[in-house]
């Protein structure tokens, strides 16, 4: 694997530049090692957290679990030899979750922070991801600056990347249960703007969505996702050379490509 790949970008790179105790990838840290591989082969399924999130964990017409996070955790599992069992969780909890071994991962657009990777043992970077204001369509452009936005209420996933993207500067703050409910809430009118990830707005809002009415506007932080494991979780540098080998076959991009996503490759 290219060096390059371990790199994080943007806002997550500043949060881990900012403290010499965390390193770059959460696998290389200097742990005693979890034999998480066995005893996910002998239940025989891999336990992964999600919530529900276009386009990396979502239902489809027969209410299966598809998306980008479940196709690639169903191709990891094969590769393990087992199967998969998708559970929603309180994304606010969601560290507690796979430290107290109740999900085997956290698998869900999960941005790389300084917090999990203190907490979690994390994966290289795979996708590229971006924090962005949602408003009503005509009024999505009326500022260009957090700053001129203080009057205004805001809705956000508790626990999330786009909380802390705003929580200096914005007061007036409903956390919700999930980025979906986050853009329900201005769709109805109840908040003024949302944060999500660029990735689900890309998916859900605008022309020829569900919130056709809705549009991205300010982009305020750029960031990387990654998967948690507990800490010195043998799954971890598992899922890495997994990485390396779709990287390698042209399977990663051909992925990220039917989702329309940025998928790290380098």
């Amino acid at each position: 694997m290219k060096l390059t790949r371990r790199i994080l970008t943007g806002a997550c790179a500043l949060l881990i530049a900012a403290s010499s105790a965390i390193v770059l990838s959460g696998c290389s840290e200097k742990e005693e090692t979890v034999a998480d591989i066995a005893a996910v082969k002998a239940a025989g399924k891999l336990v992964v957290g999600i919530t529900e999130y276009e386009p990396m964990d979502y239902k489809d017409e027969n209410g299966e679990w598809t998306g980008f996070d479940a196709e690639f955790a169903r191709l990891f599992a094969a590769d393990l030899g087992v199967e998969v069992e998708f559970v929603e969780i309180d994304w606010d909890n969601k560290i507690f979750e796979v430290q107290s071994g109740a999900i085997d991962c956290i698998w869900n657009g999960m941005t790389i922070t300084g917090e999990i990777l203190e907490s979690c043992s994390v994966s290289d970077p795979y996708i590229r991801n971006e924090q962005v204001i949602v408003r009503k369509a005509d009024v999505a452009f009326e500022y260009s600056e957090l700053s001129e936005m203080t009057g205004l209420t805001f809705a956000v996933e508790a626990g999330s990347a786009g909380e802390s993207a705003i929580a200096d500067t914005i007061t007036n703050i409903t956390a919700v249960a999930t980025q979906a409910d986050a853009l329900l809430e201005v769709a109805s009118g109840s908040a003024d703007a949302c944060v999500i990830d660029a990735t689900m707005a890309r998916a859900m809002v605008g022309d020829g969505t569900s919130y056709a009415d809705l549009a991205e506007g300010i982009t305020l932080t750029q960031e990387d996702y990654g998967v948690a494991f507990r800490k010195g979780s043998d799954l971890c540098d598992e899922l890495n050379a997994f990485m390396d080998k779709i990287i390698a076959d042209g399977s990663f991009q051909a992925l990220g490509d039917k989702y329309g996503l940025s998928v790290v490759t380098e």
